[in-house]
């Protein structure tokens, strides 16, 4: 009879007591605090924000009173609604260079059709709604089926807004801009709603200032608490991947283009409301504003990355340039400058940030 024996592994020693633990693999360690705070998209933008803040409160005594902030917050809100729109359009890897001219459209929209038809404006405000968000699902709709960069496609939808902003409204008004309608029904509630003002603590604040800090809550809500947010990273990152295992790209890029025609509605009706008539050729080069805003706040032009806390700090990085330099008694011919200066720090910032917190 053959004996046969079953082999045993040794169970590995036990480590002695006191012994010091096993050194953690760097794909394992935790990182510490300090680096996670650092891997946020924002810090950047916040510490040049800080830096700005202090930089104008020392040479601009004007600078410090409750009014100007609420100038300086007005000015940041009308650029960071759309912005936050941008943002969220640029972390899912995609750029929308028609926003600036999407927001006199939809002024101009809503107050041709209301004047000449002699309708409620409220009605002219709803077709101005229907017609951004249509913008905004053309221009994702053109993305997916032609396969173009959102940069070309975009571009095209700019120049043929820009020119149908010009044409059409010498058409019907026989002038560069549109007749006022502040005598028409509906006016008062209108204005109320998307231009108002209102006291806190005894300084007037515009009720944009109110709406861009909601739709901030609501966008940053969005980002990092529903799926949805989750397809936005997906398809920034790597979209082939992202439809791999199912996400719905087509989907996700049309919807953050609507984003970013709402958002562009939202604020052409604070134009409209606010001075009852509208130029039509107001808004070309505001959307590399948009675009400098999200990028000082975080954001990657390749996609995958950024914050929309970041978007709102970069907003207000720059109504604080803009109205510092007029509380300063500047020449305001040094703003395009000092944006410039802020993009590039901001840049290199973001960059050391990111690098510090993935340095092992």
């Amino acid at each position: 009879m053959t004996n046969t024996t079953q082999a045993v592994t040794p169970a590995a020693p036990a480590p002695a007591a006191g012994a010091p633990a096993p050194a953690e693999d760097g794909r394992t360690a935790r990182r510490s605090p300090l680096r996670r705070l650092l891997g946020r998209p924002e810090i950047g933008a916040l510490v040049g924000a800080i830096a700005v803040y202090v930089f104008f409160f020392a040479v601009a005594p004007t600078f410090r009173q409750a009014d100007s902030m609420a100038t300086v917050l007005y000015q940041a809100s009308t650029m960071g609604i759309v912005a936050l729109a941008v943002a969220l359009l640029m972390i899912g890897g995609e750029f929308d260079l028609s926003a600036g001219v999407a927001v006199t459209t939809s002024a101009l929209t809503a107050s041709m059709l209301s004047f000449q038809l002699t309708l409620n404006v409220w009605t002219g405000v709803v077709v101005a709604l229907v017609l951004s968000l249509a913008i905004g699902a053309f221009n994702g709709f053109m993305l997916i089926r032609t396969g173009l960069p959102s940069f070309l496609v975009t571009l095209g939808t700019f120049l043929m807004l820009q020119g149908l902003n010009l044409a059409i409204t010498k058409l019907f008004t026989g002038n560069v801009a549109t007749d006022s309608i502040r005598d028409m029904d509906g006016f008062d509630q209108a204005k109320a709603v998307f231009a108002s003002e209102i006291d806190v603590a005894g300084v007037d604040v515009k009720i944009t200032v109110l709406w861009w800090l909601l739709f901030a809550a609501l966008a940053t809500w969005l980002l990092l608490r529903t799926r949805y947010g989750n397809w936005i990273f997906a398809v920034g990152g790597d979209q082939d991947s992202a439809r791999a295992v199912g996400v719905p790209v087509t989907f996700t890029k049309i919807t953050l283009f609507m984003g970013v025609g709402f958002a562009a509605w939202f604020v052409g009706m604070h134009l409209l409301f606010s001075f009852s008539t509208i130029q039509s050729g107001e808004g070309v080069g505001n959307e590399f504003l948009y675009i400098i805003a999200a990028v000082i706040g975080g954001c990657l032009l390749t996609g995958g990355y950024g914050s929309a806390v970041g978007a709102v700090i970069g907003a207000f990085i720059f109504g604080m340039v803009s109205q510092g330099i007029v509380y300063a008694n500047w020449n305001p011919d040094w703003f395009k400058f000092f944006l410039g200066v802020m993009l590039l720090l901001a840049t290199l910032v973001n960059l050391w940030v990111r690098r510090s917190a993935t340095r092992r």
